[in-house]
Formats: C-alpha cells, sequence, structure tokens
C-alpha cells in the first residue's frame, strides 16, 4: 500500500523483467491498519557541543541507523499491521520491498524468498533492505532507453510489445496494452519515461515521507517493541542493553536459534538452573587412529551407479542438499560411500570444503511419517569418505545427503574484496577469467551426471537454486536454439554464452550475477565458502539400480527426526535427577557426538547448554554456551560435536540443565 500515483491515478509497482523496465498499478482501498510504535529509545537527546570529535561521528552514526530503521518499520507497516507479523508470501516480500523504495528482480526475490521459505520476520527484512540498493533514476532511464528503439525519448505500444514479449517473463499483447492504457496521459500512443521516471520517484519518496509520517504520529506507538528482540540486541545504540534487559519476561524469553550468535548465550538473571545432567567423553586425535572403509572383494564385477550433488547454506544458517531415488530390482549386497568433491586443478591443494563432514541416510517409506525406517547411515570413514556396506532388500529408497553444520557455516563477509566479473574490450562485453573459471565449476557441480552437458532437469536443480523458479519447457527450448548444445543438453560453452547474455541484458551491470554466485556459495571474491559439492557411488553385488535426484530440499525437520530415532536407538540414555520425563541421549562415533533430548511431559521445558569445558571442539550451534525451548512430547536435536584439529585430542564435556 502506497500513496496513489499522480500519472497513473494509483500506487506505482515496479519490476524488472531481464533487463527490462515494466510497471502496473496497484490499487489501495480499504482502512490502513493502525501502525505499531517505536520503542522508547526514540527522541533520545543529542550530545553536548563538548563531546569529541570521535563521539560526533559515533551520535552521527547513530542517527542514520535509527533514521534507517525508522523507515524499514514505516515500510513493514505500510503493508502489515504489526512489525511482529511476518512475511508469508514472495508476493508479500516483494509488495514491502517496493514500499521500502527498492525494485527487486524476479532473481532477486528468488534469493530471499527461496522454495523452502516459509516466512521472513522485521529483522530479516531489515537485512535485505540493507543488501539492495533503492531504484536509482539513472537505472530507470537506461532501462528505458533500451525500450526506446528510436531513441525519441517516449516508447510505443510496439516498442513495449516487442520486448515484453520476447524478454523475461514474456507477456501477451492485452497485458501489454493494459500497461499503455494506464501510463499514456495524453493518449497519443506514447510514453515519455523521462516524465514517468520523474512522477514515480517522486511518488515513491511521497509515499515514504507519509508512511513515516503516520508512523510518528500514532501515539500508541511509544507503547510497543521495536521489532523482535533480535533487532535490538544485534544493534549496538545507546541503552540497548538495558532496553531489552528491562523488556524480558522470565516465563517467555526468546530462545537462540541455531547457529545465532546475535542471541545472548546466558539466561537472564531471574532464571535459575533446577537440575542438570553432564557428560564427558574423552576422545583420541582422529587422524591417528587409522579409519579404514574395507571395499567388499571383486567390486570391479559389481554394478556401480554414481551422481553429483551439493550441500548449500541457505542466509538463515540452514542447509539445502540434493536427494535421490535408489529403485533395487532384488535383495543384494549394497557398498555405497559420498566424499566432497574436490574441484582443486593442483594435486597439492584441495579444495577447502573437503574437511566438512558428510553422511548419508538410507530411509523407506518416506512418505508416511510414521512409518518412515531409516535402514542405515554411513558411518564408517576412510579420510574424506564416508561409506556403508550390507545387504538391501528389493524396492524403493530415498538416499538424503547429510551435513552437521559443525565445518560448514556462514562466514565473515564485510572484509573481502569483490572480483571483476566482466570487462569491455572493443566495446564488446567480456567475462573475466576469475569469472569464467567460478563458471566452470558451478557447470562441473550442477551436471549431476558428469557427462559434460546439463541436461532440463539438471539445469533445473540450478535454476531452482539461483532464482527459485523452474524453467518451463518453452524457455529451454529457447535456450538451445540460442546458446551452444550438443544432444539437446546444453555445453559447458553454451552455459558461459547463458551468463555473457545476462551481463548484456544488464548493461554489464553485475548484481544479478552476484546473485547467481552467492546464492551457488560463493563470496565476493569468488571463493566457494558456503557450499559443499559431494559425490554418491552406489555398488551393487547381483543386480541392476537405479539412482535418481529427485530434489534440492533443506536438511530440516525430517532429517532431525531420522538423526533422533537413530540417536535414541544407539545412544546412551541418561535421565535429569528428579526429572525423570527429561532424557538426555548421547551418540558417539570416532570423528561425530550428537546430543538428543526426549522430553516426555507434557509442559515444554527451557534447557541450557554449556560446553564451555569442552576442548578442541565445535558445535553445530555455533556457541559455547545456548538454550533451547524442546515441546511438549516432542524429541529434538541438541547439537552436534566434532574436533577443529582432527591430529590432537577432544574432550567432549556438556552439561544439560533444566531453566526454571
Amino acid at each position: 500500500r502506497g500513496e496513489a500515483s499522480p500519472f497513473l491515478g494509483g500506487t506505482v509497482s515496479l519490476r524488472w523483467v531481464g533487463g527490462w523496465v515494466l510497471w502496473s498499478p496497484w490499487l489501495q482501498s480499504g482502512p490502513r491498519p493502525p501502525a505499531v510504535g517505536m520503542s522508547s529509545w526514540q527522541g533520545r537527546s543529542t550530545p553536548n557541543t563538548r563531546k569529541s570529535a570521535q563521539s560526533e561521528t559515533s551520535r552521527s552514526q547513530y542517527n542514520e541507523e535509527e533514521t534507517f530503521y525508522r523507515n524499514c518499520r514505516a515500510a513493514y507497516l505500510a503493508v502489515f499491521g504489526t512489525s511482529l507479523e511476518s512475511i508469508t508470501s514472495k508476493d508479500q516480500l516483494c509488495l514491502a520491498l517496493q514500499q521500502a523504495g527498492r525494485n527487486p528482480t524476479r532473481r532477486t526475490l528468488g534469493k530471499y524468498w527461496t522454495q523452502h521459505t516459509k516466512k521472513l520476520n522485521f529483522d530479516e527484512f531489515c537485512e535485505i533492505l540493507k543488501k539492495e540498493k533503492p531504484i536509482d533514476k539513472n537505472e530507470l532511464m537506461k532501462a528505458f532507453r533500451k525500450i526506446d528503439l528510436n531513441n525519441d525519448g517516449s516508447i510505443t505500444q510496439e516498442e513495449l510489445y516487442k520486448v515484453l514479449t520476447t524478454k523475461g517473463e514474456r507477456m501477451t499483447r492485452e497485458e501489454v496494452k493494459m500497461i499503455m492504457d494506464e501510463a499514456d496521459s495524453n493518449n497519443d500512443g506514447k510514453l515519455d519515461y523521462n516524465e514517468f521516471c520523474r512522477l514515480f520517484l517522486m511518488t515513491i519518496e511521497k509515499s515514504q515521507k507519509n508512511a513515516v509520517a503516520r508512523l510518528d504520529a500514532d501515539a500508541k506507538m511509544k507503547q510497543q517493541q521495536f521489532g523482535s528482540l533480535t533487532s535490538l540486541e544485534c544493534l549496538s545504540w545507546p541503552s540497548t542493553k538495558s532496553l531489552v534487559e528491562s523488556s524480558q519476561n522470565p516465563e517467555t524469553d526468546t530462545i537462540p536459534r541455531k547457529g545465532d550468535a546475535r542471541f545472548s548465550s546466558k539466561p537472564s538473571t531471574p532464571r535459575s538452573h533446577r537440575t542438570s545432567v553432564s557428560s564427558v567423553i574423552n576422545m583420541g586425535a582422529t587422524i591417528t587412529k587409522n579409519l579404514k572403509l574395507p571395499e567388499p572383494k571383486a567390486i570391479k564385477n559389481w554394478q556401480h551407479v554414481w551422481s553429483k550433488g551439493c550441500f548449500f547454506l541457505e542466509d538463515d544458517g540452514g542447509i539445502v542438499g540434493h536427494r535421490y531415488r535408489l529403485e533395487l530390482q532384488q535383495t543384494t549386497n549394497i557398498f555405497l560411500t559420498i566424499t566432497p568433491l574436490n574441484l582443486s586443478q593442483t594435486e597439492e591443494k584441495l579444495s577447502p570444503w573437503m574437511n566438512v563432514d558428510t553422511a548419508l541416510y538410507v530411509v523407506r517409506n518416506l512418505g508416511d511419517p510414521e512409518a518412515v525406517e531409516v535402514v542405515c547411515v554411513t558411518e564408517l570413514r576412510e579420510k574424506e569418505r564416508f561409506g556403508w556396506k550390507g545387504e538391501l532388500r528389493s524396492g524403493v529408497y530415498h538416499l538424503i545427503p547429510f551435513t552437521t553444520g559443525c565445518r560448514l557455516k556462514k562466514r565473515n563477509k564485510s572484509m573481502i574484496r569483490e572480483t571483476k566479473l566482466v570487462y569491455r574490450e572493443n566495446g564488446d562485453l567480456m567475462l573475466t577469467k576469475e569469472f569464467r573459471t567460478a563458471l566452470s565449476d558451478i557447470f562441473e557441480v550442477i551436471d549431476l551426471d558428469g557427462n559434460g552437458l546439463l541436461s532440463f532437469e539438471e539445469y533445473n536443480f540450478f535454476e531452482l537454486r539461483s532464482s527459485g523458479e523452474k524453467c518451463d519447457s518453452e524457455a529451454w527450448a529457447m535456450c538451445r536454439e540460442n546458446f551452444d548444445t550438443k544432444k539437446n543438453q546444453l555445453t559447458r560453452q553454451g552455459f558461459m554464452e547463458l551468463n555473457l547474455m545476462e551481463a548484456n541484458d544488464q548493461e554489464g551491470d553485475p548484481a544479478d550475477l552476484w546473485v547467481t554466485l552467492e546464492s551457488m556459495g560463493y563470496n565476493r571474491a569468488l571463493e566457494m565458502q558456503e557450499a559443499c559439492p559431494f559425490i554418491v557411488d552406489i555398488y551393487a553385488e547381483d543386480c541392476k539400480l537405479k539412482l535418481t535426484p529427485i530434489g534440492l530440499e533443506p536438511t530440516g525437520s525430517l532429517l532431525d527426526s531420522l538423526i533422533c530415532k537413530t540417536v535414541m536407538r544407539k545412544g546412551e540414555p541418561k535421565a535429569m535427577k528428579g526429572y525423570n520425563q527429561l532424557v538426555m541421549y548421547t551418540y558417539k562415533t570416532e570423528t561425530l557426538i550428537t546430543s538428543v533430548i526426549e522430553n516426555k511431559s507434557e509442559n515444554k521445558v527451557i534447557i541450557h547448554i554449556n560446553n564451555e569445558n569442552s576442548k578442541n571442539c565445535v558445535s553445530s550451534r555455533g556457541l559455547r554456551t545456548f538454550a533451547m525451548e524442546v515441546s511438549p512430547r516432542t524429541t529434538t536435536v541438541c547439537q552436534h560435536v566434532m574436533p577443529v584439529d582432527e591430529r590432537q585430542e577432544w574432550i567432549y564435556s556438556c552439561t544439560e540443565s533444566i531453566v526454571t
């Protein structure tokens, strides 16, 4: 929702289509929901004139941050009734970003709203706004000049039709006509795009100012909390700490999310630890244990299938990975392994993700939550390779790759120097050597069957990851017509040409190219740091077998439930003293310790976990101390722990306490 446009008679929504810009009116109707207020830090007195230059700089930064978050909040409340309400669809995200003066492309939206995203809160919305630039008139004019084929400062319906029916999200002639009917103010069949841009940006500015004015005018806003506890704790504004402490309720404290270091690692002072249980496990140096993964004899005569895949880190710290379907025609002995994929061109230097732990869960009855069965897990290890061997009955199995997240974590990107992606040579746009190398590695990862070509299915996994949407058959046909292909599949050269075309569509602006690269785990130095490609190998002694990649899914709740079942079956249980309905399970292998909490009671419990006495250990939670909530009659994974340095001894020392 926003202010009425003086040009189109309604609030304007602008979006990019490929390298092109189009607009459509979306009208506000009905009463505006009540705005929700700012917290008590607003209106703080300014420093006196005797403050040092450093204090003045600090005050300036504080004012900039205050203005930024106030504008974020005003934009959010122009779409939602309260900043505690979550964004629940990609359309809502687009609407809120537009209200904040952003112009998200389809690919940009796909970066923040993937096929696995269920909701985004206000704090996450603010983080997106920090990364995405506001609409700029020069960019708008540049996009319009692409459509203005004869450079006369205006666009005809035919020019608009020619572009919008062939580029990006193609439109029908009727849709193009509807746009012109809305935008052609003097009915001459042309659009003066310079005037349009001026009025469009004026509308956005007016809409944002009015949204802020409504926010300031709401008397109730002073009584309400700004965003959520996360936003307050992650900002270093004056008196933030005291505000958080005063707003905390000892009965309803926010619990840290997995790997989220922004939360305080210690419970607030009104709480106490009522009872606890401790585990101490001394583990020797893993690298000295001569671990072996013995292959079956005559394995060269066994049937063999394989596929590549990849783990990708999400912005929230979650992990997404490929999944597979395995079909066996008869009961047979099986040997299966999963190994990180080395993309390094030199033997002396391995890819940095080769130390990431991997595992493969083989399950049956995946479609039935009550009957899902963990058949086996790859726990044997030799160097980077994890495996399992045994007998499997005939039938259909699902293979779910897994990594704990101990070694595949979000990295700090603030100090990284950005690599150049494109340059011009004799007026023509070219891809840099560094960018071509990264694209070649990406091709290697998404070429799941390793035949040097991208099939329609393989390319769709890439599209799902990079844009959040699938490529339809018509678009794939156009891809085959315009880029180098072989056997109706995209070659490595064709993949390069596709990315060069995207760069040309944006006239060398690398923004969308970076969206793709970052979705594939690359940082701005073109280092793959937030992804881990791998290879799955399966051997069968007596029958043919079929392995098919079927999805790119988050490792979330399904794998958690499978891990809980495995740990409860194999691990050591310990009940809390005086609280027998709360049981801690700990299961260890040579390289990993996993703990699970079972709450048999009818009440939720809050558990405080303390790893401070552990040595040479890294936790999947990313914290040495943290708290977590366990719902009634549920089981949840507490943490995974691995050695930081496998050449040294590591000691797991963990105390779990009930917080009251």
